[in-house]
């Protein structure tokens, strides 16, 4: 009977150009690793070549799992049962942290397969850490409604919740909308709330400001579109 394969969560860069924040045994790893879940073949096969360009590219196994097509479970499962170690990439951070991958996890929990997560950027923390804001206590929502009223509503809400509990509160939006996101927030919030911007991560352009909202409104607008940010509020 041979032995059942681990399953790896393998960090991405959050930047093309961040390479250096993933640590060296990510590439140890990687190199060993045939069987990969990934959410986009050409980005993943791109990434393996940047970790290692020794990588056979065509000796691997890519399967895809996103929002439209989620990953064929059996085939992980095979896999694990036959001795394979599994690969989840993701295609910035950290994987199953607002991210696929947790599909895969579950599986492999479901027939006693080791779970590896690996070291490496999230954005999510990385906005935490250099906030400033309460990092004993806080709620990642991911996206908020897309419309208003509900948007501006969600937001209040958020709001509350952090003054009521002293809690930190991180959403995020789609970088197109990000403009819309944030003069939603400054129309939404108390003046005295405070307000984390953090884009960019790891990037050259990396930009990263806690101010409160009436700070926030005296300043012209920082140039947010397409760019990947968190928004981060402490009432």
């Amino acid at each position: 009977m041979s032995t059942i394969g681990k399953v790896y969560l393998l960090p991405t860069v959050l930047s093309p150009d961040a390479l250096f924040s993933i640590p060296p045994y990510i590439t140890e790893r990687a190199r060993q690793i045939k069987v990969f879940f990934v959410e986009n073949e050409r980005t993943a096969r791109r990434y393996l070549k940047a970790l290692d360009r020794q990588i056979n590219i065509d000796e691997l196994e890519l399967h895809l799992m996103h929002e439209n097509h989620p990953p064929d479970l059996n085939v992980a499962k095979k896999a694990l049962q036959a001795g394979k170690d599994v690969g989840i990439l993701s295609e910035a951070g950290c994987p199953a942290i607002a991210d696929p991958g947790n599909l895969v996890v579950q599986a492999a929990h479901s027939i006693g397969a080791t779970v590896v997560p690996m070291v490496g950027p999230s954005s999510i923390l990385l906005a935490l850490m250099a906030s400033g804001m309460n990092g004993q206590n806080f709620q990642f929502t991911g996206y908020l409604p897309v419309k208003s009223p509900e948007r501006g509503k969600a937001i209040k809400e958020l709001e509350l919740q952090s003054q009521k509990n002293g809690q930190t509160q991180i959403f995020i939006e789609t970088p197109y909308r990000n403009g819309q996101m944030l003069k939603d927030v400054l129309a939404s919030c108390k003046d005295q709330t405070m307000l984390c911007i953090a884009a960019d991560l790891t990037a050259p352009e990396e930009y990263i400001r806690t101010m409160s909202v009436a700070a926030w409104k005296k300043l012209p607008e920082p140039p947010l579109h397409k760019r990947p940010a968190i928004f981060l509020l402490m009432a």
